[in-house]
């Protein structure tokens, strides 16, 4: 088996949740307790932070990644779904799984998942518990897929669990209201380990509490501990200026992730790393500096307000939720308030996209397009219901070709920005463009 067709198997041999959706997503941890009691329980042998959110998740454990490695720890990282390549998945100390381990460990489980028949997800999660044991790591971070409570990753007991925020997302696995999601997310919460919480509402607060409370477990809001007072766009990059409430100390940090959103997920990441101060690490802020400064470079981090070009300003971001999209908007505001728009759109078909397209401008261009799985929304579709909220644009099947068709018509001074899909970025043909640093 070569490594293409080990890609290939697990692509198409299991249930894939980008593919089919809900069908792929498995209701309890049975299948991935099984495939780890099958491999020694790996997930065991390592330390580890486990993060789940509803937006930032992927930004914070790239950033604690980052952290944790310029501190000169060996530090695993697990995220999902990546944008172009599938060893995005699993990193160790920013570079890629080695695709022999790919191959031996999809060899090595065929019998095993004719048994089990896990998901994709769950057999990658196993995958890099696997790679995390043998590669003998320090500490890994471990983002949820979905969700919390019966999410595969949640058979690990982390040092740290950290919850970046509740929105509406997956509200047809995951309930409909705030709290219901709420509820699924603090299933990370384990019995007296910490957890740090992002941003809260009354409604989700409560939630979080209850079940820190039950669990015994110190509970940190970030938003009472760090306030960020001003945010700065300098060169292409966040200078943020952050107070630790209960000092009055300032520290500006510089982040090489330019989205106005992250200065959320830095006051989430130094409440973490206040807290593993206390637990006994040694994490010294010119670390947390340098590694802020090079997030992209020391983790390969995609897709985040990240600039792929100038003149005009060409911008991708995964934003795929109501919460995300108004992330996006409110970057537009606060940075290029004076550009002309050209949004380039396409969605996942479970997503609320009634709801997004009512906070969209009408006074802007749209492209409207689709990634090329069975999830997508069929570019021509969303057009239509695009043209029912009187937003009306033109329609393409390829991403490429609408950038194309918004580079002909932007000014040097316009912005086009491409969204609403993990898989719609990936897409993205990137030689096409001078990547800016």
């Amino acid at each position: 088996m070569t490594y293409e067709q080990a890609i290939q198997y697990l692509y198409t041999q299991l249930p894939m949740y980008s593919k089919i959706g809900q069908a792929a997503y498995k209701a309890d941890l049975k299948n991935i307790i099984a495939l780890c009691s099958s491999l020694g329980n790996p997930q065991k042998s390592f330390k580890s932070i486990h993060i789940a959110g509803t937006n930032g998740k992927g930004s914070c454990s790239h950033m604690l990644a980052a952290i944790l490695q310029q501190s000169g720890l060996k530090t695993g990282l697990y995220t999902s779904p990546h944008v172009k390549a599938f060893g995005e998945r699993i990193r160790i100390n920013g570079k890629m799984i080695d695709q022999n381990f790919v191959v031996e460990f999809t060899e090595k489980t065929k019998l095993l998942c004719k048994d089990i028949q896990p998901s994709f997800f769950e057999l990658t999660v196993a995958m890099a518990f696997d790679f995390f044991a043998k590669e003998k790591i320090d500490i890994a971070i471990i983002e949820t897929g979905l969700g919390g409570r019966l999410d595969s990753t949640n058979i690990i007991w982390p040092i740290l669990s950290i919850i970046t925020n509740i929105g509406y997302d997956h509200m047809n696995i995951l309930g409909d209201t705030l709290s219901q999601i709420a509820f699924e997310k603090a299933g990370i919460i384990k019995s007296n380990i910490p957890v740090v919480i992002g941003a809260t509402n009354n409604e989700t607060q409560s939630v979080f509490l209850r079940k820190a409370h039950n669990e015994s477990a110190p509970i940190y809001f970030s938003e009472e501990i760090y306030t960020c007072t001003d945010a700065r766009m300098i060169n292409h990059q966040l200078h943020c200026n952050i107070i630790e409430n209960d000092s009055g100390k300032n520290m500006i940090y510089q982040l090489d992730l330019s989205g106005l959103y992250q200065s959320k997920n830095l006051c989430t990441v130094l409440t973490a790393i206040k807290v593993l101060d206390k637990i006994g690490f040694s994490i010294e802020n010119n670390h947390v500096q340098s590694a802020l400064q090079q997030v992209k470079k020391i983790t390969g981090l995609k897709g985040r307000w990240e600039i792929v070009s100038k003149n005009p300003l060409i911008v991708y971001d995964v934003a795929h939720n109501k919460d995300g999209i108004q992330e996006v908007l409110n970057q537009i505001k606060h940075f290029h308030s004076e550009a002309l728009l050209h949004f380039i759109l396409g969605f996942v078909n479970d997503k609320d996209i009634s709801g997004i397209l009512d906070m969209l401008p009408k006074h802007a261009s749209y492209y409207f397009t689709n990634a090329h799985i069975p999830r997508a929304l069929a570019h021509d579709e969303l057009k239509k219901r695009a043209a029912e909220k009187k937003i009306i644009g033109e329609s393409y099947d390829d991403v490429n070709d609408a950038i194309i068709a918004a580079k002909s018509i932007a000014k040097d001074t316009d912005l086009i920005i491409v969204c609403g899909s993990f898989f719609l970025i990936g897409e993205v043909d990137s030689s096409n463009f001078d990547q800016v640093d």
